[in-house]
């Protein structure tokens, strides 16, 4: 257990009372020096807590290049378009991600490489001190890193697996109605408790997403996510959001299937099982696992529409790529056969049961 972080969460209690579970969340993730992903540049992979697409390798990263260059080019951009276009990833962790898309244009479109200006978003001081050297061969497209999205961005605004981590409101339906579940202390171990709601966004927010929570259920809220899409869409002067993470449309993310919610902490990709404390395994080691809990699309894509975004596409991840692959002449290029790494990748991001299946892709646009 990290004690520290532990610490601070007790004491933030003992000063102010029960927390909600969202400022919970938001301390055992960030909290500087002692949060999750505060205290290290990078988390994932084979020998961390969880696997993301970026995990597989260079891959998914040549696979966005190509389609953010016809994006690119969709906005003008070109011969005789615009000189510059923005790629701005949120939640950028190291910046491998954003290293591996500015490779593959680099090597395969030289007009494209030459027009970037690489903006990497990361709330981690830690993983931004990894930025420039992680870019290092390419200093001259990186034009910011910082822990705000740049207010005037003209091009395209990606995530991968950034809503997921957001601090969540954890709701449970009472015989009296909308409870919200707190964390206390009882003696000096963490507990959550029901409470009155902290605020009436909250059953705006199921109501709006046309959600009535069976008796008994729990379910997580996630007002940080629709904060967020506003926040970008007023940031987007023109181009796209693409937004890739996992989760169900409403009806069935509040569906009696999870009555008991998704908030769940990893750690060396497992999903913690209730330890020798009572109380849920999430309060059991703060700042010491991943926290997470599934999206809800539909909410997603009424924020977005709402702030005047148009839906291009929400399709699982392997639908994406393989648009992207039939469009370009990669699908040669990665399946050759001295390309061994490169099919395996495709392999785990296209096929039913790998990441392709489990995740879903998102598109917005202002034009």
């Amino acid at each position: 257990m990290d004690a520290d972080c532990r610490a601070l969460v007790a004491g933030r209690i003992r000063q102010r009372g029960p927390i909600t579970v969202a400022e919970y969340i938001d301390l055992a993730l960030y909290a500087p020096g002692v949060g999750y992903y505060a205290r290290a540049a990078k988390r994932s992979g084979r020998t961390g807590d969880f696997f993301t697409s970026v995990d597989t390798g260079p891959t998914f990263g040549a696979l966005l290049a190509a389609r953010f260059a016809a994006y690119w080019r969709e906005l003008g951009g070109g011969a005789e378009g615009p000189a510059r276009v923005d790629l701005v990833e949120a939640a950028a962790g190291n910046g491998r991600l954003t290293r591996d898309i500015l490779d593959a244009a680099a090597r395969r479109d030289p007009a494209f490489y030459a027009a970037i200006a690489a903006h990497l978003v990361e709330r981690s001081a830690e993983a931004r001190a990894a930025h420039p050297g992680v870019l290092a061969s390419h200093l001259p497209r990186l034009a910011s890193s910082g822990g705000e999205v740049p207010a005037d961005i003209e091009g395209v605004l990606f995530a991968n697996e950034l809503l997921d981590a957001f601090p969540v409101h954890l709701v449970e339906m009472g015989e009296a109605g909308l409870r919200e579940i707190y964390v206390d202390l009882e003696a000096d171990r963490l507990v959550d408790r029901p409470g009155p709601p902290s605020s009436p966004a909250l059953a705006e927010y199921l109501a709006a997403a046309g959600v009535t929570l069976a008796a008994g259920a729990r379910a997580e809220i996630n007002l940080e996510a629709v904060r967020w899409l506003a926040s970008a869409a007023a940031r987007l002067r023109r181009g796209f959001l693409v937004l890739i993470d996992y989760g169900y449309e409403a009806a069935e993310l509040y569906s009696e299937a999870r009555a008991r919610g998704t908030l769940a902490a990893y750690h060396r990709h497992l999903v913690d099982a209730p330890g020798a404390e009572a109380g849920p395994p999430w309060l059991a080691d703060p700042g010491g696992r991943d926290l997470t809990s599934h999206v809800d699309f539909t909410s997603v894509r009424r924020a977005a529409e709402r702030a005047g975004l148009e839906t291009v596409a929400i399709v699982p991840q392997t639908r994406f790529l393989l648009d992207i692959l039939e469009a370009s002449p990669l699908v040669a290029e990665l399946s050759a056969p001295d390309r061994l790494a490169d099919r395996l990748a495709l392999k785990t991001l296209l096929l039913p049961g790998g990441l392709g299946s489990t995740h879903t892709v998102m598109v917005f646009a202002k034009r």
